[in-house]
């Protein structure tokens, strides 16, 4: 026996018993997994008009195959919305969404409770930490806001070191604090100093501009669309000057998904490209925003992002 075991010993040391290999577990294919489930959860605002609101008071459609934690494609409205709707058409599956708060969305981590976010995040250095971006499907020029009785601001330089709100963590924080970095993109920081004060979304910033000219903001930030909704719907707000800055929507991924995300994304990025080529983008951004927001994202070259290395 002791003779054995010194053989068996002799032989380990030697390297001639064979190592097992213990099998990793391959990363479930993202596709496969929503075909198969028949539906694409989509996460996305139910209140950022014209981009995606929920419709108050809408039952979902018989036949969908949502959860009844999930809204039916019924139920939502926009052009993220229809973006988004055309994406799983175009997978072959059924759209249904969720409405978790912004900051968990551009945060990452999802734990795979919903497959992607459609919801106009801009592309930035910070956020490419913890999401894979699209190719943008529409550029979004952002404005700064003012009361409409406000005749002492000529342009965006002269809210330095002045109140102005925007939404917490959105582009617009990171460039008032002069901190944002957009890939493609030479920014300008026109505004020095500023009072930030951060709200969960736009809407309570143009509340706070709407109590009057300085009573609680002396401005805002948001994107163009979201200002052109504003003032339609009555809110007494101008827009300052032209665009201070331009940003790239896209669609978003968790990086930290345990499913493989890489044939997603390629096929997302096929079904807008296709979206570009055919004008739909273009036709809805001309019905929701009122303008055609997309040519520049058109020509975005998204490879340079070399996010799947």
């Amino acid at each position: 026996m002791k003779r054995i075991i010194f053989i068996l010993a002799g032989l380990v040391l030697a390297g001639c018993i064979p190592s097992v290999d213990i099998p990793r577990a391959t990363p479930v294919d993202t596709i496969a997994e929503i075909q198969a489930r028949g539906t694409l959860v989509i996460a996305t605002d139910p209140d950022y008009t014209p981009q995606s609101r929920l419709i108050v008071n809408s039952e979902r459609q018989d036949d969908s195959h949502c959860k009844p934690t999930q809204y039916a494609a019924n139920q939502f409205e926009g052009f993220d919305v229809d973006v988004a709707k055309e994406v799983a058409r175009q997978l072959g599956v059924e759209a249904c969404f969720v409405t978790p708060p912004w900051s968990q969305l551009v945060a990452g981590s999802w734990g795979d409770n919903w497959d992607i976010h459609v919801g106009s995040v801009a592309i930035t250095y910070d956020r490419m930490q913890n999401l894979y971006f699209s190719r943008p499907y529409y550029a979004t020029p952002t404005v700064v806001l003012v009361h409409e009785e406000n005749t002492s601001y000529k342009s965006p330089e002269d809210l330095s070191g002045k109140r102005i709100g925007i939404c917490a963590g959105c582009t617009f924080e990171a460039y008032l604090n002069g901190t944002l970095e957009i890939p493609g993109e030479q920014i300008e920081y026109r505004i020095k100093n500023a009072q930030v004060t951060a709200y969960a979304s736009e809407d309570p910033s143009i509340q706070a501009l709407s109590l009057g000219d300085g009573v609680e903001l002396d401005a805002i930030m948001t994107i163009l669309p979201k200002a052109r909704a504003a003032i339609e719907s009555g809110a007494p707000v101008k827009i300052l000057d032209g665009p201070v800055l331009f940003t790239y929507a896209s669609l978003t991924l968790d990086r930290a998904s345990e499913r493989d995300q890489q044939r997603l994304l390629t096929e997302i990025n096929r079904i807008l490209d296709d979206m570009h080529a055919t004008g739909k983008l273009k036709e809805l951004s001309l019905y929701y925003q009122g303008v055609d927001l997309t040519q520049e994202a058109a020509l975005y070259d998204i490879s340079s992002l070399d996010q799947f290395p």
